[in-house]
């Protein structure tokens, strides 16, 4: 089931927002200081691209320069990618096939605001590490 959904997702809306973060990611990369920023976009991008059966968890070791880092990426391009998502997660919604596919674009929002101080890991991995800090009962 992930595949179909993840080539539906590629030819309706991945392969768009895919080009947007890559565009963003070489701006920041252009900009030499920004680098953090523009390899944050291009593993984003390809979360974008092929987005079920991975996830975003958060790092347990992103501090204070993550934070700082969120800001300046809001202000210059978390807002658009965001507005990005919401646009075509809503467009999505509008069709009954493109529902699961309009929720995936409005879960993709948080990351796309806040990419710095946060992994992308196979939905897999996020379970077991989530039942081992909280128990098998979970």
């Amino acid at each position: 089931m992930r595949l179909i959904l993840n080539l539906i997702w590629l030819v309706l809306c991945g392969f768009w927002m895919f080009l947007a973060y890559l565009f963003f990611g070489l701006v920041c990369c252009i900009l030499i200081i920004t680098i953090p920023f523009g390899l944050a976009s291009f593993r984003i991008a390809a979360f974008a691209l092929w987005p079920f059966g991975r996830t975003v968890v958060l790092r347990p070791d992103a501090g204070a320069p993550s934070a700082i880092g969120n800001v300046i990426w809001f202000v210059f391009a978390g807002l658009w990618l965001a507005i990005g998502h919401l646009v075509t997660g809503v467009a999505l919604c509008c069709t009954i096939i493109g529902i699961p596919l309009g929720l995936a674009n409005f879960k993709l929002i948080p990351v796309s605001l806040m990419p710095l101080g946060r992994v992308i890991v196979p939905v897999e991995v996020a379970q077991r590490r989530y039942a081992d800090w909280h128990g098998p009962e979970f």
